[in-house]
């Protein structure tokens, strides 16, 4: 019995060199490509995830949060600049009330924890939150405040986090701006185009180069819906808490080999 729980230990651990060898050969591999400068992802399947280990829904979340996090150093150090994640949408909003409780209780504390980590203002990562913080709890609404103000002059990488965001509703909110400065006189009707639609866009105009979702579902769910026009998309089975650099480096190598053509 004993000899067996060695043998099992040895080989996780022979499994866990090896794949630490491949990571590396493969990171060193894609750092000598083309790099995405932003890469956006749908956080997907934390809760599919906890209910396969048995786990509550808030437990999922919890575990995606973490990885979010090992994403953020996997982006920055192969050289990304921009991060835009799909932490909740509109539609999430009306889930069961206890659970969006308890992700509004997430979400104000790993934003506090954000403001104050010291890899944040070594790295000078500037937080941005996208979306509608009318409809944040007060707490989460002043936490995501406060993570935007103490890191507004870094420029090295830039971290936005969409929360009480819908991609439909940006562009309808970005509309109406546009229709109430020609109402006032403030705006030539002739001077409205593309490039001002998505100026006033609270994602602004900056498009992806490459978006992922993780979970196994294939569509955007109102994400980045203007943004994403020309975006390489990439669809894992992984779910999110799962989701390992080994994952990421295969996604942006499968980037690498595609030839983008902007619709030409």
């Amino acid at each position: 019995m004993a000899e067996t729980r060695a043998l099992e230990v040895l080989g996780r651990t022979a499994r866990r060199l090896l794949e630490r060898a491949y990571v590396e050969r493969l990171r060193r591999e894609v750092s000598t490509g083309s790099i995405p400068r932003h890469v956006a992802v749908i956080l997907d399947g934390n809760r599919r995830y906890a209910r396969r280990l048995g786990l509550a829904a808030t437990d999922g979340h919890l575990l995606g949060s973490e990885t979010l996090e090992r994403l953020l150093d996997w982006c920055r150090k192969l050289g990304v600049h921009t991060l835009t994640v799909y932490a909740l949408s509109t539609e999430n909003l009306r889930r069961d009330p206890a659970e969006v409780q308890a992700l509004m209780d997430l979400f104000a504390r790993k934003l506090g924890e954000l403001a104050e980590d010291a890899r944040v203002h070594r790295h000078r990562i500037r937080v941005r939150i996208l979306g509608r913080p009318d409809q944040l709890r007060d707490d989460v609404a002043a936490a995501a405040a406060r993570a935007e103000a103490v890191t507004a002059g870094y420029d090295r990488f830039e971290f936005r986090i969409c929360l009480a965001y819908g991609g439909r509703q940006e562009i309808v909110d970005a509309v109406r701006s546009i229709a109430d400065d020609v109402a006032a006189g403030r705006l030539d009707p002739a001077a409205v185009d593309e490039r001002l639609l998505g100026e006033r866009l609270c994602a602004g105009a900056d498009e992806p180069d490459l978006l992922i979702r993780t979970g196994g579902e294939v569509r955007l769910s109102n994400f980045l819906l203007f943004q994403a026009a020309y975006s390489e998309l990439v669809f894992t089975d992984v779910h999110f808490p799962a989701f390992r650099e080994i994952d990421f480096l295969r996604i942006v190598r499968t980037y690498q080999q595609r030839t983008r053509r902007f619709g030409r």
